[in-house]
Formats: structure tokens, sequence, C-alpha cells
């Protein structure tokens, strides 16, 4: 069921005769300024921390080739202080490329087993090699649904939305323990998202995004100020899927057995309205 939105305060339908100013020097060249510093910023920024990643790897790689096989020794006389920037970077590549192609072999695979056996001896270094192998195992396979759909989900009570991420379906004794169908959810924190909670929501709580991941991860990281476009139709985008008001006129009782029940707040007039304090099964609605 569809939702109804109220626009009744909105102060961007009503219409005004008020007129605008135009700006004058010193404001337009406060934007001018403004706008110059959200084009060029972006870029430095990634610039510098691209050229120090560069550089970072480069003084880790570099000292560790032999001098007979590195390119730099062979510079002209004057270049050998800059150097060839990318080329431990691009070792680094070379050599992860080849340790996958020598792991798809059968020797590469007898290695592997080996070490890992090895690893699974030490208390300390087992259970980090575990957690990162699977969390790498589950973000990089290319059959994993990991953060492939951002939804939008009633976090942290009813009201309040929260953007959130399908990490798989829910299995095992969690799913077993829930009577609805779960879906696993990573809720991340702004502005680092790497850090969240994970919540096992029901299906039907949760509503899928139109949004590609990549947006509302920028979403998430700018706590907002970077919000995608709409891409829906404009029909569409004039429907709400989703409301708050599920819970204002329900109330919760409780069981003997502690089992949480929602019982409209007018229901006991409906059943019987001379009934008093008593409830139709005996009991007192302080014993509710």
């Amino acid at each position: 069921m569809n939702a109804k939105r109220d626009d009744s305060n909105d102060t961007e339908n009503q219409g005004s005769d008020h007129v605008i100013p135009s700006p004058g020097m010193f404001a337009r060249m406060r934007a001018y300024f403004l706008t110059g510093v959200l084009v060029s910023a972006p870029l430095a920024i990634t610039f510098g921390l691209a050229w120090w990643f560069i550089e970072f790897v480069d003084s880790k790689v570099i000292p560790l080739i032999p001098a007979h096989y590195n390119p730099e020794n062979y510079l002209p006389i004057g270049y050998e202080d800059y150097g060839i920037p990318g080329f431990g970077l691009l070792v680094v590549l070379v050599f992860i490329t080849v340790v996958g192609w020598f792991t798809t072999n059968f020797a590469g695979r007898a290695l592997i087993k080996l070490y890992e056996r090895i690893l699974g001896r030490i208390p300390a270094v087992r259970s980090i090699y575990s957690a990162v192998k699977q969390i790498l195992e589950t973000v990089l396979a290319n059959q994993s649904n990991a953060f492939r759909q951002a939804v939008l989900l009633e976090y942290p009570r009813r009201g309040m939305w929260a953007i959130g991420f399908i990490t798989g379906e829910t299995k095992g004794e969690v799913q077993h323990l829930t009577e609805d169908t779960v879906i696993n959810i990573f809720l991340p924190t702004t502005p680092n998202p790497t850090s969240g909670f994970l919540l096992f929501v029901p299906r039907r709580d949760i509503v899928i995004l139109d949004m590609t991941v990549e947006e509302a991860i920028k979403m998430v990281m700018s706590g907002g100020i970077v919000t995608p476009p709409d891409r829906r139709p404009a029909e569409e985008q004039s429907v709400p899927k989703v409301a708050a008001k599920t819970y204002e006129n329900v109330d919760v009782l409780r069981e003997k057995e502690n089992v949480p029940i929602l019982v409209s707040r007018d229901l006991s007039a409906k059943i019987d309205p001379d009934a008093g304090p008593k409830e139709q099964d005996g009991k007192t609605r302080e014993d509710a």
C-alpha cells in the first residue's frame, strides 16, 4: 500500500511575490571561489593520495629488487634522483598476478594447503587469517552478491530511516530461530562506511533503492551532502512507498508467556463497552 505524502506545510510549493535581488560583486566572487574549491579540492586530494600511495609502495618494494634488475640504476646521469615513479607498484601488481596464476595449478594448491595447515596451528594467527580470508572471499568473489544492492530500512526506531547494504540471505541458526525470512543488512556509519552494524531484517521491512552502491556509499560518507538524483519516472517519484505511521493506534499487550501482541487501542470498547477494567479473559489491565 502506498503512503500519502503530506505537503500541506511545504513552503516551496506556495507562491510568493517577493523578488529576489541580484547578487552583488562580492557575492559573485564568493560564489566563484566556492565553486573553484569544489572543483579543485577533490582533484588535489585524489592526486595527493595517489602520489603518496605510489611513493609509499615504491619506497618499500624498490630496495628489495636486486641492483642488476633495478632499471633505475640504468638511468642517464642526472635522472637517478627522480627514479621511475610507480615501478614498485607495477612490480607488486605483477607479483600478485603471478601468485594467482601459480595457485591455479596442482603444485600451488598443495603449497596453499600446507601453509594453511601451518597457520591453523598458531592460536592467534589462525583467527586473524581465517577472518580476513573469509571477508575477502565474500567481497571479491565473482558469485558474491555482497554490497550489490542499497536498501532503505527503519533504524534505530520507527519513523527514522537509514541506508544499508544487502550482504546475503540469512542462513543457519539465526534464520531457523526467526519466523520471518530475514536478510543480512550491513548498516554503515558516517563518515567511515567500513565500520557499522550487522542487522537481520525481515525481507518485507526493507525497500530496495534504485541508486547504485557507489552512490549510496558517497551519500553515507558525505553525511547526506552528496545526494544522488532520483532516476525513476516522474509518476513513481510522486507516490511514496513507505510511511512511519504504522503503530500510532496500537497498544502492546503481553500474555502470561510474555509474548507481545499488538492490539488496537479501541478493541476493548468494541468487544464490551460495559466491561470496565475487566478484560474478556478475566485479566485486569494491570495483569496485562
